[in-house]
């Protein structure tokens, strides 16, 4: 498995790359908004066998952010994640997620309106788990801190609104009483800038 850190220093060199490309693709600098829909995938731990996983579900995001500069950006968001759920003899368990993260985009402008962009950051998540097993009642909530990243194209229309393309991956969302699992967006959105 990829340690965290090589992943975060991936992105980086990536973003750094980004800086130096050359295109006129949308506002250099300035405030945007944006939303987006798309389907997460949880990753259940145990899943296959004798338990059975519902793991995919409709996720959404609203985010603001601000362009540094043409390669730029950093983004302030928050991404219901969706519903997932284990079955096994003897009950069923159901988990919500959500996150509020900060991201930097690296972001690679190409011609035609047209970018391509990485994004890295951190989030802080929230995983509700709720049913029963074979010990009774299941009711627990757990809070964490760890990485997201993510890859992207982006088309502007305009310079004031731009569709994206994106897949994110929230790792180790969860803890010891939830269970940790990566969780995995894919999504499309808009972008309207001010």
């Amino acid at each position: 498995m990829m340690h965290k850190s090589t992943v975060v220093a991936g992105f980086m060199a990536l973003i750094a790359t980004c800086g130096s490309a050359h295109a006129q693709v949308g506002q250099e600098r300035g405030w945007y908004a944006g939303a987006s829909i798309g389907q997460s995938s949880m990753d259940i731990e145990g899943c296959g066998g004798v338990i059975s996983c519902d793991d995919k579900d409709t996720a959404w995001r609203i985010l603001g952010g601000y362009q540094i500069n043409r390669n730029f950006a950093v983004e302030l968001g928050y991404h219901q994640l969706g519903d997932a759920s284990a079955s096994f003899p003897g009950g069923q368990v159901d988990f919500e997620a959500t996150a509020i993260e900060l991201v930097g985009l690296g972001i690679l402008p190409l011609a035609n309106n047209f970018a391509l962009y990485a994004k890295a950051g951190f989030y802080r998540g929230e995983t509700e788990a709720s049913g029963s097993n074979a010990l009774g009642p299941v009711d627990v909530s757990e809070t964490n801190t760890d990485l997201t990243f993510g890859l992207g194209a982006q088309y502007n229309f305009n310079p004031r609104f731009g569709v994206r393309a994106e897949w994110q991956r929230y790792t180790n969302m969860g803890g010891e009483a939830t269970g940790e699992s990566d969780v995995d967006v894919l999504s499309i959105g808009v972008l309207v800038r001010f």
